[in-house]
This record gives C-alpha cells, sequence and structure tokens, in this order.
C-alpha cells in the first residue's frame, strides 16, 4: 500500500492553501538584514521596497499603504486588533460568516470589553446592504466593520462597493467607519478594485495565489495605531522582513492577479465549474449548498463549490475520496478542527447538510481532465457508501 508520500493527489483544495511556485534563485543572496547598513543588509532593503512597489502597482495603490506580514489571518488580527488603540468605545461589527481569524479575534475583542456586534448573512454567506443598514440601525457607535470579498466555505461574491456606499451614508451622521476587508479569496480570482471600493484595510495572503506560506500584506488606506513593537514595516508590523516571501509576493501578485489574466482565468475556471455542477446535478443524492447556486451564475467565485451527498458525512467523503488520490476539505482549513461549520450555521444550512457538507475548490492548474476524473471518484464513491 502506497503511503501519503507515494500517492498520486489531484488537488481539489486551492481555497485551503495553493501549491507554491519555487521561489527565484536569487533571492538566496538576499539573506542580509533590511534594517542593517552594511552592502548585504541594503540590498534586501532594495528588494524588500522593490517588491513593495511591485505589489502596488498590481493592486493599483500607492506603495507607502502596503505591509508586508506573515499572511491573512495575521493582517485581520493587525487590523481588528487596532481598535484597542481607538479612543472612546466605538463598536466593532463583522459578518456571522467571516474566515476563522475575525471570528475568533472578534471573540477575544469581546473577553477585553470591547463593544461588538454580528452582521447577518443570506443563504449565501454574503452581507447585504440591506442587512449592513440593519446592523448599523441598531448600533449607533459603529466605528470599525470587517466583511470578507469572496466567501471560504462557498465562494458567494459580496458587493463591496454596495456596502461601502451603506457605510459612508451612515457616517454622514456620526464619526467615520473604518471598512477591513479579506481579499484571500478574492485577490487573482475575481477583479479586485481596492480604492475604487474605497476600502481602509484589507488583508492579503500569498499561498491563496500559488505564493509560499507565511507571506502576505495588509492594505491601510491611513496608517493607524497598534501594539505591534518594532520599527520595521513603519511600526506597523515588528520583526525581521521576509524578503524572499516579499519578493515571490510581488511575482505571484504580477502573475496571476494582474487584470487580464484574472479575466481569463476566471472564465476557464467557470467553465469547468459549470461542467462539475451540472454533471453532479444529475446525480439525486447531490445537494449543492446554497440550493440556489446555478452553474451559470456570476454572484459566485468559480474556483469554490460547497456540495453535500446524502447520507455520507462530509468527513466520510473527504477520506474516501483522498484515498482514491482526491483533495478536497470538509471547509476552512482554520475550522477543520470544529464540527460546527459555523458559516454554514449562519447561512441558515439545516444540520444534516452541514455535516454531510465538503468543499471542493480549484485553481489555475486544474485541467478539464481533473474534473471527469473528480466526477468519476465521486460516482465511484456513491456505489459503496
Amino acid at each position: 500500500m502506497k503511503n501519503d508520500s507515494e500517492k498520486k493527489c489531484i488537488y481539489f483544495d486551492w481555497a485551503a492553501s495553493s501549491p507554491a511556485v519555487p521561489a527565484p534563485v536569487d533571492t538566496a543572496l538576499l539573506f542580509g538584514n533590511p534594517s542593517s547598513l552594511h552592502s548585504e543588509g541594503r540590498a534586501a532593503k532594495n528588494a524588500l521596497e522593490n517588491a513593495r512597489t511591485r505589489c502596488a502597482a498590481v493592486l493599483k495603490v500607492p506603495p507607502e499603504t502596503l505591509y508586508f506580514t506573515s499572511g491573512g489571518t495575521e493582517s485581520n488580527s493587525i487590523a481588528l486588533f487596532s481598535n484597542l488603540k481607538r479612543p472612546g468605545k466605538g463598536r466593532v461589527i463583522s459578518s456571522l460568516a467571516e474566515h476563522a481569524s475575525v471570528r475568533e479575534a472578534m471573540e477575544t475583542l469581546e473577553k477585553m470589553s470591547k463593544p461588538v456586534g454580528c452582521i447577518t448573512v443570506d443563504s449565501a454567506g454574503r452581507v447585504t446592504p440591506a442587512s449592513l443598514e440593519k446592523t448599523l440601525q441598531k448600533y449607533n457607535d459603529v466605528r470599525f466593520t470587517a466583511i470578507m470579498a469572496v466567501n471560504n466555505e462557498t465562494g458567494a461574491v459580496t458587493d463591496i462597493a454596495a456596502l461601502t456606499g451603506a457605510l459612508r451614508a451612515s457616517s454622514q451622521s456620526s464619526a467615520p467607519i473604518h471598512f477591513h476587508c479579506d481579499l484571500a479569496q478574492a485577490i487573482g480570482k475575481i477583479p479586485v478594485d481596492i480604492t475604487g471600493w474605497e476600502i481602509d484595510s484589507a488583508s492579503i495572503s500569498a499561498h491563496k495565489i500559488n505564493g509560499p506560506r507565511g507571506i502576505g500584506l495588509l492594505y491601510l488606506r491611513k496608517p493607524i495605531e497598534v501594539f505591534y513593537s518594532g520599527h520595521q514595516e513603519n511600526g506597523i508590523r515588528g520583526g525581521t522582513e521576509n524578503v524572499a516571501g516579499a519578493v515571490a509576493l510581488a511575482d505571484c501578485l504580477e502573475k496571476y492577479a494582474n487584470e487580464q489574466t484574472v479575466l481569463t482565468e476566471h472564465a476557464r475556471a467557470k467553465v469547468r465549474w459549470n461542467k462539475l455542477i451540472t454533471s453532479l446535478c444529475a446525480n439525486s443524492r447531490f445537494r449543492i449548498i446554497p440550493a440556489e447556486r446555478k452553474a451559470d451564475d456570476d454572484s459566485f467565485s468559480p474556483y469554490i463549490l460547497q456540495a453535500a451527498f446524502k447520507d455520507i458525512p462530509g468527513e466520510v467523503m473527504a477520506r474516501a475520496l483522498d484515498d482514491l488520490g482526491f483533495a478536497v476539505s470538509t471547509g476552512s482549513a482554520c475550522s477543520s478542527s470544529s464540527p460546527e461549520r459555523p458559516v454554514l450555521v449562519a447561512m441558515g444550512v439545516e444540520e444534516n447538510l452541514r455535516i454531510e457538507g465538503i468543499r471542493i475548490s480549484q485553481g489555475y492548474t486544474t485541467t478539464d481532465e481533473d474534473i471527469d476524473l473528480l466526477l468519476g471518484a465521486i460516482a465511484e464513491v456513491l456505489k459503496f457508501l
């Protein structure tokens, strides 16, 4: 019997992490500390700032608004915990369908006596202007809002520009409301307009777009006060900078997040996903989550699908597919230890579907043949389960 390292794997868990592209060889020479004054340090500093400029060019934001972090989770945490430095008792609100890094940060803020609140989501897991406005009417002290652009469980795309409009309208009669947006599942997958959306901060993770683990970005339209010590990254994120990671992130953004590639890859992914969804819908045991999602639906990212198969727990289906050489998940990797599926709960998904749910997610190297093979594997599993 083959061990895990010997098994051939067809990968359908891109939403958790993507295969990393090897870093350019010349980054091995950037071993100097960017804070050092010697030539090796200056070379590392120059490479770091060049990477920042390159990232900014792709994202169409000023370089000074970007800060390198260890990834999306840290970027979310820095933004959220900055509320502990904000004067007064302004409330922090977030959607009920956020990534675990946001949900858990909100729980910590509440334990530290920071006023918090929740925004309900629709059956697809997205915040609507109506649900945001309802929350703003409920609380008259909101100063910070966190809402993701693409739901990491269902792929539902949120109209961020419309939500910004609702926030700005609410702010006209009170203090400005900071809008933080988790872009981890959006960058490189759907068109993103950070400046046009008028968001105040955003998180980006390299390993969602074929980059290495341990590097990400925090976008800040304006500087914020944080508790982190250290002078690096203009005092926003202390610690010796990951220069090689920053260069690799810039490479990935240039390759996968430029406008033309996003549109081209989106179209290709949509064709593959339409085939997958259409074929699965022909099976009486298949249930798509949410039920209203159709094969050709632009309100969802064509990179993520939440599916369920009658009478088969998601964990059992995931293990059965793994035995056949296919990697899928039972939801967000950061929440895999919890059977609760809080995002699906927030969406109002009934318990049996939550238990049976699996997340299938594709990426840039997924092929039509991979889709056919996955469909065949699912059919095989359904024969004996």
